[in-house]
């Protein structure tokens, strides 16, 4: 039977077996190296530099549009995660979107996820691991590769 406690929040999901030493631990991930949850610096580096890409492509072809900046971020997003698990700035820091079972994410998943990250709100509220709503609702997380 299961212990109330053991079933955590829904934000943590089931709690660890002792204590959680490293974001990803309780997933079965390593604590660093290919393979590790990627860090807040990395994933934010890499949506910099995926905003930046989208923004040039925006100024070149629309006049700087914010909602068609927006457009192509999701577009980059969708079909990039969705072919390759990666988008280009995931790409250059050498990140991954994959299932837990370490699969890339796919187009469906690519595109909830994506839709979700757009909102923003859902990225900002991390658990434990790390992992935004926008992982979670996919049960996906980005890791190091």
């Amino acid at each position: 039977m299961v212990n109330r406690r053991d079933l955590g929040s829904w934000m943590e999901g089931p709690s660890p077996s002792g204590n959680q030493q490293w974001p990803g631990q309780r997933l079965g991930r390593p604590e660093s190296g290919p393979g590790s949850i990627a860090r807040f610096a990395p994933r934010a580096a890499a949506l910099l530099i995926d905003w930046v890409l989208c923004s040039l492509l925006s100024a070149a072809f629309f006049g700087y549009d914010g909602v068609a900046t927006l457009y192509i971020f999701l577009v980059e997003q969708v079909l990039l995660v969705g072919f390759f698990g990666y988008s280009i700035g995931h790409r250059i820091l050498r990140m991954q979107v994959q299932t837990l079972d370490g699969q890339p994410a796919g187009y469906l998943t690519a595109l909830i996820r994506s839709v979700l990250l757009c909102l923003v709100i859902p990225a900002l509220i991390i658990d434990v691991d790390q992992r935004g709503l926008h992982d979670r609702a996919r049960t996906t997380g980005l890791f190091r590769i």
